[in-house]
């Protein structure tokens, strides 16, 4: 008969703990939420680890008649089929185009599962090129102004106002929902601070708001990519006060 020490007991339930937290960490790592926004507009939310912690990323689909377009991608790789399989199951539609507002992974980890399944998948120009620079996944296509895309009789319109937290941030508009998509140009009212800045231009980032609050004067709702949203224009006006905040630390 097999004999255990103590010593051997201990390290076995270190490792059953362990193993334990590694299935949590996977479990909660691999959700994915779907919230009704507006009209025909979700929102979807997939978490990554980041930092040690896990971090929600937001993005955004809309249905129409004529199939569902993305705005971004999950930034867990886990949730590319998930997401897929939850519209086809809730919707019956298939995805039949996605658009990416800038470079970083957290926006276009999907891109190539996408095309593999043939949707039509799109960026800015200079998305595609920093994209390529710095080997994320790229869109099939590009767009070299700012395009409205109609599907379905839903116009969905792109617009570059300019850097901030990158060079090449673009958002989204749904004009007969008033949803502006932000993505991560945009704070959520639940920032306390601006989050990663490493390829941020800081100087400009205030105007390009400005830009937003002028072009559009009356939201439903603005998107962040990251945490919660809220009414109205409360997370560009939230965004300015962050970033003057930290101008002055």
């Amino acid at each position: 008969m097999k004999k255990f020490t103590f010593e051997k007991i201990i390290k076995m339930k270190y490792l059953l703990s362990l193993l334990l937290w590694v299935t949590g960490v996977h479990a909660q790592h691999s959700k994915l939420k779907i919230n009704h926004l507006s009209g025909n507009i979700y929102i979807y939310t997939t978490y990554k680890l980041f930092s040690g912690s896990l971090f929600p990323s937001n993005s955004l689909y809309m249905v129409t008649d004529d199939g569902v377009v993305l705005i971004d991608t999950p930034w867990d790789e886990a949730q590319f089929e998930p997401l897929l399989d939850s519209i086809k199951k809730r919707h019956s539609k298939n995805v039949v185009l996605c658009i990416v507002t800038h470079y970083h992974d957290d926006r276009t980890a999907g891109l190539e599962f996408f095309r593999k399944r043939g949707i039509a998948t799109y960026s800015s120009k200079p998305t595609y090129d920093l994209c390529a620079e710095y080997k994320e996944k790229q869109a099939a296509h590009y767009f070299t102004k700012d395009t409205t895309f109609t599907v379905g009789g839903y116009k969905i319109d792109t617009f570059y106002p300019g850097e901030g937290h990158t060079k090449d941030n673009i958002t989204v508009w749904f004009a007969k929902d008033k949803v502006l998509y932000g993505g991560c140009l945009v704070k959520s009212v639940e920032n306390n601070s601006l989050g990663y800045i490493g390829d941020a231009n800081l100087e400009a980032w205030d105007d390009t708001i400005e830009t937003l609050l002028e072009k559009y004067p009356r939201i439903a709702y603005v998107i962040p990519g990251h945490f919660g949203w809220s009414k109205g224009r409360k997370s560009l006006k939230h965004t300015i006060k962050l970033l003057r905040k930290h101008e002055e630390d």
